[in-house]
């Protein structure tokens, strides 16, 4: 799973295993290790949500994807999905959830489980 934070934006970025991990267990996380602490990202199912929403607790960032939108993400040509929470006073986080595309150009990093970038198909 890859992750961008950039100002008030989060963007998941989730390779195959991992949204099919998501969608049949409900849950996938990673971790980035420093010295004396753990930062986790994590996504997770969760049933009383309509909307995409997120959470920073215990060190932890989690999306919670509603499970009627998530159960069967792994079976479609859907993308991801996008929300923003708005929190008053003209503050607001904007998220995205996607499946990770194979990039175009050459790359170092493995990118075997990711799914087939449309624009190679053109």
């Amino acid at each position: 799973m890859k992750i961008r934070i950039l100002d008030n934006a989060l963007r998941f970025r989730l390779t195959r295993s991992e949204v099919n991990t998501l969608c049949t267990k409900g849950y996938i996380e990673g971790q980035t290790i420093f010295d004396t602490a753990v930062f986790t990202y994590a996504v997770k199912l969760v049933k009383d949500s309509k909307q995409l929403t997120a959470q920073f607790k215990n060190n932890t960032i989690t999306l919670n994807l509603p499970r009627s939108l998530g159960n069967n993400w792994h079976r479609t040509e859907q993308v991801g999905f996008s929300e923003t929470m708005e929190f008053g006073d003209n503050r607001n986080l904007s998220l995205l959830l996607e499946k990770d595309f194979a990039c175009l150009d050459e790359r170092l990093e493995d990118q075997s489980d990711n799914y087939p970038n449309p624009k190679a198909l053109l």
